[in-house]
């Protein structure tokens, strides 16, 4: 029976987050560690575009800037929320260019990087995939023991993601290991 037990430790191995909910005028990002079943906020906030800006120019501001939080956090996981696709195909795109550049970023840095669907994040943060944006912040501010929920909306969106993906990852890796 001995062999059947993990090592001390191994089902809970550090790991920092950066979780980023995508967007040309507001990329959500937050920095979450997870270390010996508990979660921590490192950082969050919100990238900013100005709208009168060239398009080109804003997704190299947010390639910038994530690349500077990869610096600065060292990160061993980028999560990243997916686009949904509604009903504005304009928004959509460009939703989509600053998911590519984000992406690049974490692609050039050699940081894994893994996407989850809203209802995953809201369902994994919330137990509920329909959960609203202030139930959402709620739950980040009770997971994280944050004094106040993250504010706005695209900080508090980015803290779910990551906290989405530190819970997934390890059964992820433990299913992948046992399918390989």
């Amino acid at each position: 029976m001995a062999g059947r037990r993990p090592t001390p430790g191994a089902e809970s191995q550090p790991m920092i987050v950066l979780g980023i909910d995508p967007g040309l005028a507001n990329t959500g990002y937050g920095v979450v560690q997870s270390a010996a079943g508990r979660l921590v906020a490192l950082d969050g906030g919100v990238i900013e575009t100005a709208a009168g800006l060239p398009v080109a120019q804003r997704l190299a501001d947010i390639h910038a800037a994530i690349d500077e939080l990869l610096s600065e956090h060292e990160p061993q996981a980028m999560a990243l929320e997916e686009l949904y696709f509604g009903q504005n195909v304009k928004t959509a795109f460009a939703v989509g260019q600053a998911r590519g550049v984000v992406m690049l970023a974490a692609g050039r840095r050699g940081v894994s990087c893994e996407s989850y669907t809203p209802q995953k994040v809201k369902g994994a943060v919330c137990g509920n995939g329909r959960a609203d944006k202030e139930q959402v912040a709620r739950m980040v501010q009770a997971l994280l023991g944050l004094q106040a929920p993250p504010a706005p909306d695209h900080a508090a969106d980015a803290l779910a993601v990551a906290i989405c993906h530190a819970n997934c990852a390890p059964l992820s890796a433990a299913l992948a290991g046992v399918a390989g």
